[in-house]
């Protein structure tokens, strides 16, 4: 504990920092070093970073802690020795000075240049472990069992044809859910997952199985796409800025994604395997690489190979050459590759005598929002089609489009001109704009919050007599209008959907533009405490209270005292000359040490000032 409590406070503040996010253990308890020395050497904390050690690196530490004195000292020459007598492969005894480095950095060996220091809590924690829940230490040291080679080659082109085509599908499901939840977001259940109604309308909008759709949905929230709100899920910032993008750069945002959320160290598992890797394989290999496993282990292979197939990854279970890139970090050129396969955009499509818009091949993402907005989406697949329609139109016209607006767009992208039907349809959509209002109802109106207006009385009763309205709760309070108690884009909406020539107006009865796009704005929070840093801050007055060394000095005679640690202990004397003692502390108190001297076996008292320096007992003491 001495020797661990020192290592910490020796090292750098980023460096230590590093080192206890790594950690598992409960920083609320820890106000000074040694507070944390204990916490790290807890069975829990060391078992954490045991499990999360791969096999040859748990091999070397083994070694090490076969090699230690019973303080817990060994060299790097006896962990080489150990680890040939054991058998290991040259790989594993050439990589043992970068194995004892990256244990250093976990706080479970110290190093000291050719020396290293194991604590006794680590080394007692692993030898319960080696041969019951861990392979022994033999076995550790043990070479890789060999791939099994795949006499049955796939063909890695038209894998990777079929993978660029799950891709491809997966990116238009994912865009199709986010103009879903811009047009309408959909209500989270109490009890977690989306509202039925609202399940079954996106996943028909994606084109998936009502049972697939949980997935796409999950991708989406972990890419930032989509984001809660309250009770209902919606668009968000991120995600309306993503729908923009060509298919290769939105497939690069899900794929990155789900990169992140795979640990590192399995990700470099997966790189360094041969090409005969498979999903079999994948676990096979972690199970054994990764011997302390358990759940992080298994939930990583879990969301490894859960959407990589969706993501075009992996085919049947047999990887492609993009997942290995993806791993490895070089999203870019899997994106490159896949896209050689994704279907061409364009950037014109056919309008049609019967008011469709058919695309004959995926539409540029600007265009096709744009077309969104005054038409309705039939089919999606790679010729897309839409459909114009009055209420499509004046949807568009609520927007801010106008009748000339929407002709000037068709004639740009249209192929085929803009035939007469098509013509009449916006031009009359556009003559009959506004014959029903929508705005805010007058605070003398309470409880009512809309106000619906027409110069057309016959056309307000229609209104008010109007079944597939009721929702609204329109009542009556003239011959030209009627009230509501919702909000004026509740019922502006409404209307719209039930197909009336409805706008919205303000108090000065001018026309304003309503939009049904709706995108999540994350919230202004102040970023949250990181528990690691305000752990240091602690420590760091802690260390500093005593405002001298005999502070330090103090804290570590306690700590051996309560350890019943035997410590060898540099006394200044009166000539100036130092004396060593093997002292067992028994107490501090009133700036004085009582221990019990080892050698000459009396009981020593000794002013905490008179002492220059602390270190632990040599072995066999």
């Amino acid at each position: 504990m001495l020797v661990l409590a020192a290592r910490l406070r020796a090292l750098k503040r980023e460096r230590l920092a590093d080192a206890l996010r790594a950690r598992e253990f409960d920083p609320s308890g820890v106000h000074d070093l040694f507070d944390l020395a204990e916490a790290i050497t807890s069975h829990d904390s060391v078992d954490h970073a045991l499990d999360r050690l791969e096999r040859p690196t748990l091999a070397v530490l083994a070694a090490a802690a076969a090699t230690a004195d019973d303080v817990g000292w060994t060299t790097v020459a006896k962990v080489d020795a150990e680890l040939s007598r054991l058998g290991a492969p040259e790989p594993i005894v050439r990589d043992a000075p970068s194995a004892l480095d990256r244990l250093d950095g976990a706080l479970l060996a110290l190093r000291d240049g050719d020396r290293m220091h194991v604590p006794g809590e680590v080394r007692s924690r692993l030898g319960a472990r080696l041969g019951d829940d861990l392979p022994d230490a033999e076995a550790l040291a043990s070479p890789a069992p060999p791939v099994a080679v795949r006499a049955d080659r796939p063909d890695h082109g038209l894998l990777e044809r079929r993978a660029a085509e799950t891709a491809y599908v997966t990116v238009a499901a994912t865009a199709e859910l986010l103009a879903g939840l811009a047009a309408q977001p959909a209500r989270e259940l109490a009890k977690g997952g989306l509202a039925l109604p609202d399940a079954k309308r996106l996943a028909e909008a994606t084109g998936v199985d009502l049972a697939e759709l949980p997935r796409l949905v999950r991708r989406a929230i972990e890419a930032g796409l989509v984001m809660r709100d309250g009770p209902v899920w919606l668009e968000s910032e991120r995600g309306a800025e993503w729908a923009m993008r060509g298919t290769g750069a939105r497939w690069i945002t899900l794929a990155e994604s789900w990169r992140e959320r795979i640990p590192a160290a399995l990700r470099d598992l997966v790189v360094r395997r041969s090409e005969g890797l498979s999903a079999s394989s994948v676990r096979d290999d972690a199970a054994w690489y990764y011997p302390g496993g358990g759940r992080w282990l298994a939930d990583g292979l879990d969301r490894l190979l859960e959407d990589a197939e969706a993501l075009g990854l992996a085919v049947a279970g047999e990887p492609v050459d993009t997942a290995r890139l993806v791993l490895a970090g070089d999203v870019p050129s899997a994106a490159e590759r896949l896209a050689r396969h994704f279907p061409h955009q364009v950037d014109r499509v056919y309008v049609q005598h019967d008011l469709t818009i058919v695309s004959p091949g995926p539409l540029e993402p600007s265009l096709d929002a744009r077309l969104r907005g005054f038409a309705d989406v039939e089919g999606r697949d790679l010729a897309s089609s839409y459909r114009v329609t009055a209420a499509s139109v004046n949807r568009g016209l609520a927007a801010g489009e106008t009748a000339e607006s929407i002709r000037s767009f068709l004639e740009s992208i249209s192929l085929t001109g803009i035939p007469q039907p098509l013509e009449y349809l916006v031009g009359e959509s556009a003559a009959r704009f506004g014959s029903v209002r929508v705005s805010a109802a007058d605070a003398s109106d309470a409880p009512a919050r809309a106000s619906v207006r027409s110069d057309d009385a016959q056309l307000i009763g229609t209104l008010a007599v109007d079944q597939s309205l009721s929702a609204l709760g329109l009542r009556q309070a003239g011959p030209h209008r009627l009230m509501s108690r919702f909000p004026p884009d509740v019922v502006f909406w409404g209307l719209s959907d039930a197909r009336y020539p409805v706008a919205a107006e303000d108090a000065q009865g001018r026309i304003i533009r309503l939009r049904r796009h709706h995108v999540g704005h994350a919230p202004a929070v102040a970023p949250r405490p990181d528990p690691i840093e305000d752990l240091l801050d602690r420590i760091a007055e802690a260390d500093a209270g005593g405002g001298t060394e005999q502070a330090w000095l103090a804290r570590q005679l306690e700590a051996a005292a309560r350890a019943k640690e035997t410590l060898t202990v540099t006394v200044r004397m009166p000539g100036g000359d130092t004396a060593d003692y093997l002292l067992a502390p028994a107490s501090v108190a009133n700036g004085r040490l009582r221990a019990r001297d080892r050698k000459a076996d009396i009981e020593r008292t000794l002013p905490i000032s008179a002492i220059a320096a602390v270190a632990p007992a040599p072995a066999g003491s």
